[in-house]
C-alpha cells in the first residue's frame, strides 16, 4: 500500500493493518529462529524489553487506543478491560518494572493468539467506523505505532547479525547524481496543517518559518565521500568533533563508522549477517550526530535545519532525492508553538531538548510512513538507527 496512512480510508486501512501485522510476524518468527524470543534477551541493545514483550505490546497498544477506548496513555484512560487478564501489568509501559520486561509472559503461542484476536476485532470495528479523521484516528495511530516498531525490529536484525526474511531483503540504494541545489530561501508553512489528516503531535501546528538562502547536496554523502573522511585522519583531529562529540569518542574507541572493517586497502562492512565490500556511491549509514558533524566540519560544510530540509523536500527540486536514509539535521528536538500532547502522551514530549531530529525517511520506513513533515529524533550519540548526512552551506 503507497497511500499515506495519514489519508487512508478504512479499506485501506485494513489493508495496511494486514500488512503491517504480516511484517510484525515475520520478523518475530527471525527472532525465535535465533533464539531472541526470551524476556531476558533484548532485541536492541539499549532497551530493556524483548521481541515477546514487543509482540504483545504491539498488540496491546492497538487494544488499548482501538478497542478499550482510551483518549490518552495515562494509567486507568482505558474505558474498558483488557482481553487478557493482566494485560496491563503485562504491556502497559506505566508498569513495566525498572529491570526491564516482565518474566512471566504468556507463552509465544498465547500471544501469537492474542495479537490475531485483536486485529481482527480492531478490522471488524473499523468496518463500520466514520469515515471522518477523528473517527479513523486510533487505527491510524495503532497503524503507525506497528510500522515504527517494524522498523525498529529492522534495526534490531542489523545489531544482531541476522539476515533479514527475503520478503524484506534490502534494495540496492540507485546511484544518484551527485551535486548541489541551490534554493531561494523564502517563507514557508514549518509543520502540518488542521485538516491534514493523521497528524503527530510534534508537527502541530503549521507555522510561518523563515529561511534564508542556502545550498544543499542532492544526495546524501556517499561511502566513497566518507572514507576520504576516515582516510584523513577524521576519527583522530579532536578539532573537527564537539566536546560532547569528542567524549563519545573516546569512550567508544571508534577509527571509523558503526560496524566498518578494514580488509587491505580497501572497506567492508557488516549487513544483516553478511560482511560486505561497501559500495562506493552507496550513503553511509549509521552514523550518529556526532559523526555528521565532525564530517561537516572537515568538509567546511554544515547540517541543514530541519526547516531547510522541509523547504527543500517541498520544493521537490528534480534532482533532490531523499529516503534511503534518515538525515540528521543541526535542529534540536523541541515543541512547536503552542504544543500540547495528543494521546499518545509519551511520544513527544519526554525529548523534547534531549533528541535531535532527523528527517526523510529509510529503506525500512514503509512507504505509507513517508512524508516531508515527518519529524524522527533520536539521541545524538545513537548510531544504531539507518541514518546518514546531507550536508549544507549559505
Amino acid at each position: 500500500m503507497n497511500t499515506s496512512f495519514r489519508t487512508a480510508t478504512p479499506d485501506e486501512l485494513a489493508r495496511a493493518l494486514r500488512d503491517a501485522r504480516e511484517r510484525t510476524l515475520l520478523l518475530f518468527e527471525g527472532f525465535v529462529q535465533a533464539g531472541y524470543q526470551n524476556p531476558a534477551r533484548s532485541s536492541l541493545a539499549a532497551e530493556a524489553s524483548s521481541p515477546l514483550w514487543e509482540l504483545g505490546h504491539i498488540a496491546w497498544f492497538a487494544e488499548w487506543y482501538v478497542l478499550r477506548g482510551a483518549q490518552s496513555s495515562e494509567p486507568a484512560a482505558a474505558q474498558r478491560a483488557s482481553m487478557l487478564s493482566r494485560g496491563d501489568d503485562w504491556f502497559d509501559p506505566n508498569t513495566l518494572p525498572r529491570q526491564g520486561a516482565p518474566l512471566d509472559l504468556p507463552s509465544v503461542g498465547a500471544l501469537k493468539t492474542y495479537c490475531r484476536e485483536v486485529q481482527d476485532r480492531v478490522i471488524d470495528r473499523l468496518s463500520r467506523a466514520g469515515k471522518e479523521d477523528k473517527d479513523l484516528y486510533p487505527y491510524r495511530l495503532a497503524l503507525a505505532y506497528e510500522d515504527m516498531w517494524g522498523e525498529r525490529w529492522m534495526q534490531a536484525y542489523q545489531l544482531l547479525d541476522l539476515a533479514l526474511p527475503p520478503e524484506l531483503a534490502e534494495r540496492k540504494a540507485l546511484p544518484w547524481a551527485q551535486g548541489e541545489i541551490r534554493f531561494a530561501g523564502g517563507t514557508i508553512r514549518l509543520g502540518s496543517e488542521p485538516g491534514s489528516g493523521f497528524v503527530f503531535d510534534n508537527e502541530k501546528w503549521a507555522h510561518e518559518c523563515y529561511v534564508a538562502p542556502f545550498t544543499m547536496d542532492s544526495t546524501l554523502v556517499s561511502n566513497a565521500q566518507f572514507a576520504e573522511f576516515v582516510g584523513d585522519g577524521g576519527y583522530q583531529e579532536s578539532r573537527y568533533w564537539s566536546t560532547a562529540g569528542r567524549a563519545w569518542l573516546v569512550s567508544h574507541g571508534r577509527y571509523a563508522p558503526r560496524d566498518w572493517r578494514r580488509d587491505g586497502r580497501h572497506w567492508r562492512a557488516q549487513r544483516f549477517g553478511r560482511m560486505v565490500a561497501l559500495r562506493a556511491h552507496d550513503p553511509v549509514r549509521h552514523l550518529n550526530l556526532f559523526e555528521a558533524q565532525a564530517y561537516c566540519m572537515w568538509a567546511g560544510r554544515r547540517l541543514p535545519t530541519e526547516a531547510e530540509w522541509e523547504y527543500a523536500a517541498l520544493t521537490a527540486h528534480p534532482a533532490l532525492h531523499w529516503g534511503d536514509l534518515w538525515e540528521w539535521t543541526c535542529s534540536p528536538f523541541e515543541p512547536y508553538p503552542g504544543f500540547s500532547p495528543d494521546a499518545w502522551r509519551g511520544y513527544s514530549e519526554p525529548y523534547f531538548g534531549k533528541h535531535q531530529v532527523l528527517r526523510g525517511a529509510s529503506f525500512a520506513t514503509s512507504v505509507r510512513m513517508r512524508s516531508p513533515k515527518l519529524r524522527a529524533f533520536r539521541w545524538p550519540e545513537d548510531d544504531t538507527l539507518f541514518a546518514g548526512l546531507r550536508t549544507c552551506a549559505r
